[in-house]
């Protein structure tokens, strides 16, 4: 017999977080807690990095990094950055 909730041995937490302000001011990171959050979805453990490198999290922002949580219960975090702003601060090779 099994117990307890399936879902959360199948599911990971990711909460999306916009790090634009980084990049914009030239600041270093912070801890993923003190971003702004775009964004708090569930998705399959399986293939979980492909998940979090997609174009689709959030419209209009990129990712930039992703962090694993310290234990199975914990959030994954994923910084993006804003897409406008390559538009002002176009790429040296552009």
């Amino acid at each position: 017999m099994l117990d307890g909730n399936l879902w959360e041995w199948n599911l990971a937490r990711v909460v999306v977080v916009d790090v634009t302000d980084d990049y914009r001011l030239m600041l270093g990171p912070m801890p993923c807690e003190f971003y702004p959050v775009l964004r708090e979805i569930w998705v399959p453990r399986h293939k979980l990095s492909e998940a979090l490198h997609s174009d689709d999290l959030v419209t209009g922002y990129l990712y930039d990094w992703h962090e694993s949580p310290l234990d199975d219960r914990g959030s994954w975090y994923v910084g993006v950055v804003d897409e406008g702003l390559m538009k002002v601060y176009p790429s040296p090779r552009a």
